[in-house]
């Protein structure tokens, strides 16, 4: 079967950054679903892998891809969630072969049904970035619908692929939702999504929440350089608040400057589940669910923007570029073996 991947970390610009590669079909096991996958997305931990330890060579073919929408073909014996013909859609896991291949396997628990009411396409954008930020929200933080109505929420890069599905889970919520964005397009792109108001986070956060008649927020939500803003965000959060990150960081992060406002500080890392095996993670199997049904409903919308074919090394190579130029908005699918 095909497959999309390298054996060498290159920069994109590379012949060889992606190769098509022949690999055998593999056969499902235990929890495991075989899904004919149809159409796959990239996000930026896809570029990272990819272009981590430049010029080092992989013994074996290194195949990317979490996102994926598809056709369950087949099932190990002890997968009870599916059967062979459902389409569903998944982020899958870092701690295996990724989607970007004909054939793939995942566990069933980090499996949802795929939403009636959305494309193929529109689906493969989907799982990590509304998996990433409904995690961030309702399993980190805490938020509760309805409890919390009215409450503000700040999102850093609201026009990126996880601040896309933020700004709608939390207007879902019934939060104040304020979002940054640097350029016309993505300002616009914010409003589009929902937020109440659009910040820029080249500028001083506080003056421009004060100026637009805010005293600070409530919840903080960063999908961007976490120690580039944790000054504005220890400024901004209001006390008993809470900051929930995404983006790492290698520099130490003053937590002390949080005490006097007893604000919790948290990360969300949506490979959490699947990569320790946790007992509660089937729960991402329900929130898949959860998000589909939000999808049919048209209570929130897929932030699918560019949508490339067919599926091969050198429409792979242009999704990575488009991603890494860090002017993105919303996601990149890629559909249609060749």
């Amino acid at each position: 079967m095909k497959a999309i991947g390298f054996k060498k970390h290159l920069p994109i610009e590379e012949d060889a950054s992606f190769e098509m590669f022949d690999i055998a079909k593999p056969e499902p096991k235990g929890r495991d679903l075989l899904v004919r996958v149809q159409a796959v997305s990239v996000n930026p931990v896809d570029t990272k892998i990819r272009g981590a330890n430049e010029g080092t060579e992989e013994e074996q073919p290194q195949i990317l891809g979490f996102d994926a929408a598809g056709i369950i073909e087949a099932a190990g014996e002890e997968a009870s969630l599916f059967q062979s013909g459902d389409e569903v859609y998944y982020a899958g896991s870092n701690q295996r072969s990724g989607s970007n291949q004909e054939y793939h396997l995942v566990d069933e628990r980090v499996v949802g049904r795929r939403p009636k009411q959305l494309s193929m396409a529109e689906s493969a954008a989907m799982p990590l970035t509304a998996i990433t930020a409904y995690e961030a929200m309702f399993d980190r933080i805490g938020i509760v619908p309805e409890r919390d109505r009215g409450s503000s929420v700040l999102v850093l890069n609201g026009a990126g692929g996880v601040g896309s599905i933020a700004i709608q889970l939390a207007k879902w919520a019934g939060l104040d939702v304020v979002a940054t964005a640097s350029r016309e397009e993505t300002t616009a792109w914010c409003e589009q999504m929902g937020a109440d108001k659009v910040i820029n986070h080249h500028q001083p956060l506080l003056k421009q929440l004060q100026d637009a008649g805010y005293d600070g927020v409530d919840y903080i939500l960063c999908f961007t350089d976490t120690a580039q803003h944790w000054d504005s965000m220890a400024e901004c959060i209001r006390p008993q608040g809470a900051i929930c990150s995404i983006v790492e960081t290698e520099k130490p992060l003053q937590l002390t400057d949080l005490q006097a406002k007893s604000v919790a500080f948290m990360w969300e890392f949506m490979f959490t589940r699947p990569m320790y095996q946790t007992e509660d993670m089937i729960r991402q199997h329900v929130i898949l669910g959860e998000l589909a049904d939000l999808f049919d409903q048209g209570t929130i919308k897929p932030t699918l923007t560019e949508t490339l074919t067919p599926l091969n090394a050198n429409q792979m190579k242009e999704a990575h570029r488009k991603v890494e130029s860090g002017k993105a908005i919303g996601k990149i699918v890629l559909e249609d073996w060749e």
